[in-house]
């Protein structure tokens, strides 16, 4: 087992982080465990480079899981052994791991590691080398929203766009008429599309793709806890089950 601490983890919650190397380390066997301390988020790239075998633990937030994610993805280990997660950090740098059935609580997160179930989680990957695990929202808002994030336009009044909206080559939207915002979630191995015409719901044009593309004027979006953008055009994909997550048992 390779335990890698992110460094905002041990800024944030030092105590959290002890807790989850010593019960990681008590229930593993002895000489199976190497704990790596990152100094900078960036390192994440070279220590998972040498992992081995070793099948991964990451100690840290959101941002934390995301990062590896992509980085296990972008050289094909993504899939090859489950993938542990202690969320530590501030509540709103949980939402993914919540969203994901993973305990906050670093002893309940890190015996769900030594003996969970895993779960087959749907990746979205988009043609800039980003990741979604959970909401994937246009436009970004300029504020922070509560509630669940893949219908903030619902709540926060936004300019509408002439965007145009493919799955799977399909038009839902032409760019013809502005769209008040669009969500994309992977589920059950399909990305699952709402184009929205207003705050109401009615006129909403719903599909199901592998792939979905938006062009048109430059856009932000939110994927996940990211902002991005402005672009002008971004595909993204789903990768069915391509992440294994240990998970407590139900």
């Amino acid at each position: 087992m390779l335990i890698v601490i992110d460094p905002t983890a041990r800024q944030t919650d030092g105590e959290s982080v002890r807790i989850a190397r010593d019960v990681l380390c008590a229930g593993s066997a002895a000489g199976d465990v190497k704990v790596c301390v990152l100094d900078q988020p960036q390192a994440m790239k070279r220590v998972l480079a040498r992992k081995g075998g070793r099948r991964v633990v990451i100690v840290g937030d959101d941002g934390a899981l995301l990062r590896a994610v992509g980085l296990l993805l972008r050289s094909g280990e993504l899939g090859t052994s489950p993938l542990g997660l202690v969320p530590v950090g501030p509540g709103p740098t949980l939402v993914v791991a919540r969203a994901l059935g993973v305990p906050t609580d670093a002893v309940m997160a890190s015996r769900a590691i030594l003996g969970g179930a895993v779960r087959r989680v749907d990746v979205l990957t988009d043609d800039a080398g980003g990741v979604v695990l959970g909401a994937l929202g246009i436009p970004a808002p300029r504020a922070r929203v509560s509630g669940p994030t893949a219908l903030w336009w619902r709540t926060v009044h936004r300019p509408r766009q002439r965007l145009r909206v493919e799955a799977d080559g399909r038009v839902l939207a032409d760019g013809d008429r502005p769209v008040a915002g669009i969500s994309v979630r992977a589920t059950d191995g399909l990305a699952e599309v709402v184009v929205s015409a207003g705050p109401t719901g009615q006129g909403d044009v719903r599909a199901r793709a592998l792939s979905v593309t938006v062009s048109g004027p430059a856009f932000s979006y939110r994927a996940d806890a990211v902002d991005s953008g402005p672009t002008r055009a971004r595909t993204w994909t789903v990768r069915p089950g391509a992440l294994r997550l240990t998970v407590p048992v139900r």
